[in-house]
């Protein structure tokens, strides 16, 4: 099942980009790489993808409609944790991104050192490190590999100091207010509730859960639409 969804997932962002690709034959002078063509008007108007990037906004989520929020209470070294992390959250946030928020409380002061200072590109270091034998040994290849804007040193000198300290003490104190309180790991709460049947779904089908609680209208990865095929060639 996941590597069901990660699949839809690449077919997807390749057929969007082929797509863009094959209508549009950007003008010689677009110097940006089409994963930057819908970043701004402008940006569009210059590499004439206007059209395709409107209709490809018309498909995102609408933003006044609240994100489903999915918080992971977790040991780093958690054989329980370290699975729901790789094969659930992971890839359901890697096709649902747009209608979900992922908050991580890891216990482990390297962990809260990454989530501080690689910021956006912090999910995925984890998710790398994580998937791997060893969780610790992994954390500099999976720095160069996602965030090599951060260096090993800065996470060794966070985890060792005051801010890693900090950190965690931070993420004690959210892990102690729980209600009700928790008994295990991994504690998955949604929209900051939990429930023993929201953990069980969460647990095995939480791609299906999100899209089952988001109050939008569904993204087509959710509902399984096909796009209406389009007769142009190139």
């Amino acid at each position: 099942m996941n590597t069901l969804m990660l699949c839809v997932f690449h077919v997807i962002f390749l057929i969007k980009v082929y797509d863009i690709q094959c209508k549009s034959h950007p003008k010689p002078s677009c110097g940006y790489p089409p994963s930057q063509w819908c970043r701004s008007l402008e940006i569009a108007i210059e590499c004439g993808v206007q059209k395709q990037c409107m209709e490809l906004n018309a498909t995102r989520p609408n933003p006044m409609v609240s994100p489903v929020e999915i918080s992971l209470y977790y040991e780093s070294l958690c054989p329980g944790c370290r699975a729901f992390l790789t094969e659930q959250l992971f890839p359901t946030w890697t096709l649902l991104k747009d209608i979900m928020k992922v908050n991580l409380v890891p216990f482990g002061n390297a962990k809260a050192c990454v989530l501080y200072t690689a910021s956006h590109a912090a999910f995925p270091v984890i998710y790398c490190m994580e998937s791997s034998a060893d969780v610790v040994k992994s954390v500099k290849p999976c720095l160069q590999l996602y965030a090599p804007f951060v260096k090993w040193e800065t996470i060794e000198s966070c985890a060792r100091g005051e801010v890693g300290h900090s950190l965690m003490h931070q993420n004690a104190m959210k892990t102690q207010a729980l209600k009700p309180a928790h008994t295990h790991v991994p504690w998955i709460t949604i929209n900051g509730e939990y429930t023993s049947e929201w953990e069980d779904k969460a647990m095995s089908t939480l791609f299906n859960l999100v899209c089952s609680l988001y109050k939008g209208i569904m993204p087509p990865v959710c509902t399984g639409a096909l796009k209406k095929l389009d007769r142009s060639f190139c």
